[in-house]
Protein backbone atom coordinates (compact mmCIF):
# COMPACT_ATOMS: atom_id res chain seq x y z
CA UNK A 1 0.00 0.00 0.00
CA UNK A 2 1.15 3.34 -0.65
CA UNK A 3 0.25 6.86 0.90
CA UNK A 4 0.33 10.22 -0.95
CA UNK A 5 1.58 13.27 0.78
CA UNK A 6 1.37 16.91 -0.29
CA UNK A 7 2.69 19.83 1.88
CA UNK A 8 1.82 23.26 0.56
CA UNK A 9 3.11 25.69 3.33
CA UNK A 10 2.02 24.96 6.86
CA UNK A 11 -0.50 22.49 5.44
CA UNK A 12 0.27 18.46 5.07
CA UNK A 13 -2.19 16.16 3.48
CA UNK A 14 -1.79 12.44 3.98
CA UNK A 15 -4.16 10.80 1.30
CA UNK A 16 -4.40 7.07 0.28
CA UNK A 17 -3.99 4.20 0.85
CA UNK A 18 -3.29 3.13 -2.87
CA UNK A 19 -2.34 -0.02 -3.98
CA UNK A 20 0.51 0.94 -5.97
CA UNK A 21 2.29 3.79 -7.08
CA UNK A 22 1.05 4.33 -10.76
CA UNK A 23 -2.47 4.72 -9.07
CA UNK A 24 -1.25 7.42 -6.48
CA UNK A 25 0.25 8.99 -8.95
CA UNK A 26 -2.26 9.24 -11.11
CA UNK A 27 -4.42 11.17 -8.30
CA UNK A 28 -1.33 13.89 -7.45
CA UNK A 29 -2.13 15.40 -10.99
CA UNK A 30 -5.59 15.72 -10.38
CA UNK A 31 -4.63 16.89 -6.54
CA UNK A 32 -2.31 19.05 -7.49
CA UNK A 33 -5.08 21.31 -9.09
CA UNK A 34 -6.16 21.88 -5.48
CA UNK A 35 -2.81 23.49 -4.06
CA UNK A 36 -0.42 25.83 -4.66
CA UNK A 37 2.50 26.40 -6.96
CA UNK A 38 5.09 25.75 -4.10
CA UNK A 39 3.46 22.70 -3.03
CA UNK A 40 6.12 19.55 -2.74
CA UNK A 41 4.41 16.45 -2.87
CA UNK A 42 5.57 12.21 -2.02
CA UNK A 43 4.46 8.95 -2.58
CA UNK A 44 5.39 6.84 0.84
CA UNK A 45 5.05 2.78 1.03
CA UNK A 46 3.17 2.03 3.69
CA UNK A 47 5.18 -0.84 6.28
CA UNK A 48 3.92 -3.01 9.46
CA UNK A 49 5.15 -1.99 12.15
CA UNK A 50 6.41 -5.99 12.73
CA UNK A 51 8.29 -5.95 10.00
CA UNK A 52 10.27 -2.33 10.92
CA UNK A 53 10.40 -3.81 14.11
CA UNK A 54 12.10 -7.23 13.09
CA UNK A 55 14.33 -5.50 11.21
CA UNK A 56 18.24 -5.68 11.76
CA UNK A 57 19.43 -2.34 12.98
CA UNK A 58 21.67 -1.26 10.44
CA UNK A 59 24.30 0.87 12.05
CA UNK A 60 25.18 4.91 10.93
CA UNK A 61 28.32 5.35 9.13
Amino acid sequence: MYLLTIRDGLVTRHIGPYESPKQASDDLDRLLAQFGDRARWQIHALEAPLEVIEQPQVAAA
